[in-house]
């Protein structure tokens, strides 16, 4: 559909796309981008299109400008949830502890709402 991957029309997780259990992520064992929390193939896939093309990569982003910056790339409004996969994987690379994408869906929520008053 008008020449966009798989990826850039659907979010990872509503295409049943499996990533790394953040219970199973050991930090000092990353070799790939799938051995991120939460990140599969498809995530893999947004990140490579963001630039991003080793873990390392993520220190210091901005989940909230990688979305945006993927919606652009893609011409595709990702999903919002996108943006709970980010916070987790750019926090974890920050040095916070592995957890699953919806543990930050709140944190989104309340930083959107925030941004638009």
């Amino acid at each position: 559909m008008f020449g966009l991957s798989k990826a850039a029309l659907f979010p990872a997780h509503s295409r049943g796309v499996s990533s790394m259990n953040p219970s199973k992520v050991l930090r000092d064992k990353m070799k790939t981008l799938t051995d991120l929390p939460n990140i599969g193939k498809a995530g893999e896939e947004d990140l490579t299109v963001l630039g991003i093309n080793k873990a390392e990569d993520l220190i210091g982003l901005c989940p909230y400008e990688m979305h945006a910056s993927l919606c652009e790339k893609t011409g595709v409004r990702h999903d919002p949830c996108v943006i709970d996969v980010f916070i987790s994987i750019t926090k974890f690379m920050d040095g916070g502890e592995p957890k699953p994408w919806w543990k930050y869906t709140d944190e989104r929520k309340a930083h959107l709402i925030k941004t638009r008053e």
